[in-house]
């Protein structure tokens, strides 16, 4: 019998409450439009945790019963705690997976598993955007056609500065005529990283089926077989065959 997954999401949940326009989309926050979206894909283990909970939601406990931590980040990005950002990090490099969405891409846990600045262009207009499969045979492509359309989307453009994906599922084209990486998959230690581009907190976008494939689908490739209790150890090995002098 296969292990159930335990997924918790974190969401910011700062536009909700004070934009009118996001708490009409998302009245009871996007954490709570993702967590229903992946109980009809048939994980029963979901939890949520947003910014303001102690611990930001995500205390050692919590985490330790993470197989999968989604992540939506937009405004509040310095306020998320150091502490917690290095535990989350401690958490990914033993084999929580993580996914991380949207704006989430200049989040402190994301700059600090990438390295880089992950900086890039963006434009909120509402424009078309277009997301092209590029490895098709990627399990977090299953049951998609050639490209998904939203109607309605914020503008990220390259360069975007993150390092090249092990692996890129989407390659997003905008009707301005920028494009982007989308849909890229990274290992950290033990664990599975996958960034997700769009969910501008404007538009409907985690309401939109194909999307909610796209992110069980990553749920499923993100969760590990197990999850370490700790970091592998530095161990003084004795050789196994004669050293000569």
């Amino acid at each position: 019998m296969q292990k159930p997954v335990n997924v918790t999401i974190w969401n910011e949940f700062w536009h909700e409450p004070r934009n009118p326009e996001v708490g009409r989309i998302y009245p009871e926050g996007i954490h709570a439009v993702l967590a229903e979206a992946l109980r009809r894909h048939g994980f029963e283990s979901i939890r949520t945790a947003t910014l303001e909970e102690p611990d930001h939601g995500l205390s050692r406990a919590v985490l330790d019963g993470t197989d999968v931590l989604l992540w939506w980040g937009h405004r509040k990005h310095e306020e998320v705690s150091d502490e917690v950002v290095a535990r989350v990090q401690e958490r990914v490099l033993q084999g929580m997976g993580l996914i991380v969405l949207h704006s989430g891409h200049f989040s402190k846990i994301f700059r600090r598993l990438m390295g880089t600045s992950c900086t890039l262009s963006w434009r909120a207009v509402g424009e078309t955007e277009r997301l092209w499969v590029v490895a098709p045979h990627h399990p977090i492509a299953n049951g998609l056609d050639r490209s998904i359309e939203l109607a309605q989307e914020e503008m990220y453009g390259e360069p975007f500065d993150i390092p090249a994906p092990d692996e890129l599922v989407f390659v997003s084209w905008f009707k301005g005529g920028e494009v982007v990486r989308s849909g890229c998959c990274y290992t950290r230690g033990r664990g599975r990283v996958f960034y997700f581009r769009p969910g501008h907190e404007t538009f409907p976008t985690y309401h939109d089926a194909t999307i909610q494939q796209v992110i069980a689908n990553a749920v499923r490739w993100a969760a590990p077989a197990a999850v370490a209790d700790k970091p592998p150890a530095n161990v003084k090995r004795e050789p196994i065959e004669p050293i000569g002098r």
